[in-house]
């Protein structure tokens, strides 16, 4: 083996449970282990990147990932420590799903490498042909309803009531474990410490079933210093999917997080040598004002989700907005960046035959309401407070259509913090 991969998870802090003889089973031979993840989106958010760094670093020390991707599970919703039941999903819904999320796994593990390639596996391929009947006569009988009981994702749900539908979830993800252990030669799963009990339950129908030994190992629910959810922002979740999160939110997630959880995030989140993180520890104790922890994490993850040039444009966007910026920086944003930026701020539409003609910009501020008066614009203007693409503009000041950014829009500012975006169409 490369590493030792439970050594090197638990420097990082990403071990909260592990079944004994797990780690010695690591060290034997080259070792075969999942993680599952529901597709309840079309999208993976930051909340799954746990299980997907301990895939990561499993292969990284010599040994086989596989995800299997929940098409059968997912449509019925794991209850663990979950309020309350989940919206049931269509097959087509879930397939959709499935092969959005194929794609961006593809971004963290090697799929070609000859000895340890990752592997994709579905457990709607081993559910949808199996009769409900012969799965309770062929696999429910081996587990006794008072072992189901006494796990916890089922006793917090006693009160609040819990269906004979999400009851048997443990069951099945216990059948998945099963069905790896059988085909694939699986003998670890990993997961977040709410899956203990699930995953237990496969290790113990592989036991019953198959006199075999199979392993576990969990890692920490992952929760910010404050208490509040880690993942979750005013909008919502923060996704991988540029589409529903933008690179520069995405990148600002991250930049803003509190000394205390960069601390913690560095380790599990990102690729980063412990050598390098004690020296990034280091330099953020002499000088915490840098936030060297939060750009270095900011910098390792948000290049390997999205790109380094999505990381630089990001950057480009948070000095636009926080520094000075160039006029170069915002020609760099394109506008799916310059929207997400500037999201907020006051926007105005103008017609691109407006611009090529030639508009002075007192009398286009007054048309689209950017300003309340043309008096208002003319005494900003004379107090030099008013730049356009961050540079400073007089009372003569004339757009043109080579004032239009590349991203199509003309940024206005009055002071440090007033922005107005024309966007030109």
């Amino acid at each position: 083996m490369q590493t030792n991969l439970v050594q090197e998870l638990q420097w990082r802090g990403m071990i909260h449970d592990i079944m004994p003889g797990t780690e010695e089973q690591l060290n034997k031979e080259v070792t075969t282990a999942y993680v599952g993840i529901d597709p309840t989106a079309d999208s993976l958010h930051i909340g799954h990147l746990v299980s997907i760094m301990l895939l990561k670093h499993l292969q990284m020390a010599g040994h086989k990932p596989l995800a299997v991707v929940g098409g059968a599970t997912g449509m019925i919703g794991d209850p663990s420590f979950k309020a309350a039941e989940r919206k049931l999903l269509t097959v087509d819904e879930v397939q959709h799903n499935v092969d959005c999320i194929r794609q961006q796994l593809a971004k963290f593990l090697d799929f070609d490498n000859p000895v340890n390639g990752a592997e994709i596996c579905n457990n709607y391929d081993w559910m949808k042909d199996y009769l409900f009947l012969d799965f309770i006569r062929d696999v429910g009988k081996h587990i006794t309803v008072n072992y189901m009981m006494t796990k916890d994702s089922v006793k917090k749900r006693l009160e609040t009531g819990l269906s004979f539908t999400e009851f048997s979830y443990q069951l099945l993800q216990g059948y998945d474990y099963l069905v790896l252990y059988r085909t694939k030669g699986c003998r670890l799963q990993m997961g977040g410490s709410d899956q203990w009990g699930n995953i237990t339950t496969g290790t113990e129908l592989i036991r019953r079933m198959e006199g075999g030994e199979a392993y576990a190992l969990t890692c920490p629910l992952i929760t910010k210093a404050d208490g509040t959810k880690f993942g979750k922002t005013e909008g919502g979740n923060v996704w991988l999917d540029p589409a529903k999160t933008s690179p520069y939110k995405f990148y600002q997630f991250w930049l803003n997080c509190s000394d205390v959880d960069a601390a913690r995030y560095i380790r599990i989140f990102t690729l980063l040598s412990r050598e390098e993180i004690e020296e990034c520890e280091r330099q953020h104790a002499e000088a915490p004002e840098r936030r060297v922890l939060q750009r270095a994490l900011a910098k390792d993850i948000t290049c390997r989700v999205h790109s380094q040039r999505d990381y630089d444009m990001a950057v480009s966007a948070s000095e636009l907005l926080f520094g000075k910026g160039t006029t170069k920086q915002l020609n760099s944003l394109d506008r799916a960046t310059m929207l997400s930026v500037f999201e907020g701020v006051p926007q105005f539409t103008v017609s691109r035959s407006t611009i090529d003609e030639g508009v002075s910009l007192i009398d286009l501020a007054a048309e689209t309401g950017m300003f309340a008066s043309k008096g208002e614009i003319r005494r900003e203007l004379k107090q030099n407070s008013i730049s356009v693409n961050k540079q400073k503009v007089g009372e003569d000041c004339r757009l043109s259509a080579s004032d239009i950014l590349s991203c199509g829009s003309i940024l206005v500012q009055k002071g440090k913090k007033s922005y107005y975006l024309l966007n030109v169409e």
